[in-house]
């Protein structure tokens, strides 16, 4: 028997939760994130309170925890790389080659996480109104264009931001680059990338509020993931910011602040990758 759409919420054109109603009298609640996380619904009894129950097959449930699993890794090991490379340019632990290459294999783990999050979005689980409001998985992609689908959108900008900051840290491997060659085969790739990882955080917070503005959800670990992840993205935003070679002088607008910066960023993915390793079925 076919559900009846109680109500739709979400940001501008995208839905992010979904209401039924079952003909018993329960009413059942579709939401993105813990969807594709932890293949649950909501379903609330007449009168009773919330139940979270997990309604994804076996399969399902076990390529959520495989997916989730390696993100959750690629950003700590990402994250730990990153920060390892900027403490190594801040205390003079090693020479810059040293330190860009550091940068390079964290960038290769962030390029990881950032696809898989993309994976776990294309091959979660997806609601079926018409079958009873449960959750059913399609076959394994490797690749999809979902524009229309606000969790999409969110990993496949920061997917774009991780293989942004590979240019960039690539780039950082040219010897004799004049200032201006500087900033713009270096810094301004760092730059967009920041600016991608923002907007990528951004839109995660719009799923999870199901509104078009951020909101504070303290009891909610998903919020927490998308918060210390996105302040991490302030972070290397003012790092970035930091890192500009300043054509009169040939120096940066402060070394100490684009390492700091970087260092402390980092260090917030990897705690944000430790969060994700509990947001799992």
């Amino acid at each position: 028997m076919d559900l009846p759409q109680q109500r739709a919420e979400g940001a501008g054109p995208f839905t992010t939760r979904l209401t039924w109603q079952r003909p018993a009298g329960e009413t059942v609640v579709w939401e993105s994130r813990p969807a594709r996380r932890r293949g649950t619904l909501a379903v609330r009894s007449p009168g009773g309170p919330a139940v979270r129950t997990a309604t994804a097959d076996t399969a399902a449930l076990r390529r959520l925890r495989l997916l989730g699993g390696i993100a959750s890794a690629a950003f700590v090991v990402g994250g730990a790389l990153f920060a390892l490379g900027a403490a190594v340019s801040q205390f003079g632990w090693g020479d810059t080659a040293e330190s860009a290459v550091i940068y390079f294999a964290g960038g290769l783990f962030f390029n990881t996480g950032g696809y898989v999050s993309l994976l776990q979005v294309l091959n979660g689980p997806r609601h079926t109104p018409e079958g009873g409001g449960r959750l059913v998985t399609g076959a394994w992609k490797w690749w999809g264009y979902e524009p229309m689908r606000l969790d999409w959108l969110s990993t496949f900008v920061l997917f774009v931001g991780t293989l942004v900051f590979g240019i960039n840290l690539l780039d950082s491997f040219i010897q004799g680059l004049t200032v201006q060659q500087t900033n713009r085969l270096i810094w301004t790739p760092d730059v967009i990338g920041c600016l991608l990882f923002l907007l990528s955080g951004h839109l995660a917070f719009l799923e999870i509020c199901h509104r078009p503005w951020p909101c504070l959800r303290s009891r909610s670990l998903g919020w927490w993931v998308v918060a210390v992840n996105q302040f991490g993205s302030v972070l290397f935003m003012i790092s970035a910011l930091a890192a500009f070679t300043l054509p009169a002088t040939g120096n940066l607008v402060s070394t100490a602040v684009a390492n700091w910066g970087t260092l402390c960023g980092a260090l917030c993915f990897c705690v944000g990758g430790v969060l994700q390793a509990f947001e799992r079925p």
